[in-house]
């Protein structure tokens, strides 16, 4: 299982440029990339709050946020497809799609920007199963998206690997009883990852072949 944004794509360019766009229409001033960046990982509703509050943990008022919401959307919609994978992703997902096994992408972004966004990539058909931050009642750092993959390849979740880049996926792998690998250069909200934290460290996905039997 792979998570998106961060580990197989970088999206960050683009949901910055929307965000931003974003906080234009609303007249405020706009953010510095990396402050936006910081913000990636838990989905879009909370990236806009955490843009509008600029808090992590923020809550705007109910109808700025719906208005901001719509605003997003509406300019992510326009590049959403114009982000590219990281290197080594293509080839690494080659070589673990040659070992014949099932694979998955995990993300919290909305349906309707993953599905374009893995098309355009090129990377839509190396996956057997994708599940948005929409597709289940709750998302990571939740681990029901990984538990309901699991249970629709009939595999142990003791048995399956996510591979992410943030502290919301090793929350998740850890809740479900998956093996967890991470890569460093993806979106943790500035911090390093605690590599106690999980089963190895890769530093891009053409080293995650070698992991496996």
């Amino acid at each position: 299982m792979f998570d998106l944004d961060g580990t197989l794509i970088h999206t960050a360019p683009e949901i910055a440029a929307a965000a931003n766009l974003m906080l234009a229409d609303l007249g405020r001033e706009i953010l510095p990339y990396s402050q936006v960046e910081s913000y990636i990982g838990e989905g879009a509703v909370v990236l806009i709050k955490r843009c509008l509050t600029e808090q992590i943990d923020g809550e705007p008022e109910a109808t700025l946020f719906a208005q901001a919401e719509s605003l997003f959307f509406a300019h992510y919609a326009n590049n959403v497809a114009v982000s590219k994978p990281f290197d080594g992703v293509v080839e690494g997902l080659q070589a673990i799609w040659s070992k014949n096994l099932k694979l998955a992408c995990v993300t919290n972004k909305p349906e309707k920007f993953t599905l374009p966004l893995l098309k355009e990539s090129g990377l839509a058909d190396f996956f057997d199963l994708v599940v948005s931050g929409d597709s289940l009642p709750k998302k990571k750092p939740h681990p029901m998206q990984l538990q309901y993959i699991c249970t629709q390849f009939d595999v142990l979740e003791t048995e399956s690997m996510l591979v992410g880049d943030s502290n919301t996926d090793i929350a998740a792998a850890q809740a479900a009883g998956c093996f967890i690998v991470t890569v460093p250069y993806g979106y943790n909200q500035g911090k390093t990852i605690d590599e106690s934290q999980v089963d190895a460290t890769i530093n891009d996905l053409t080293a995650l072949s070698s992991l496996l039997i």
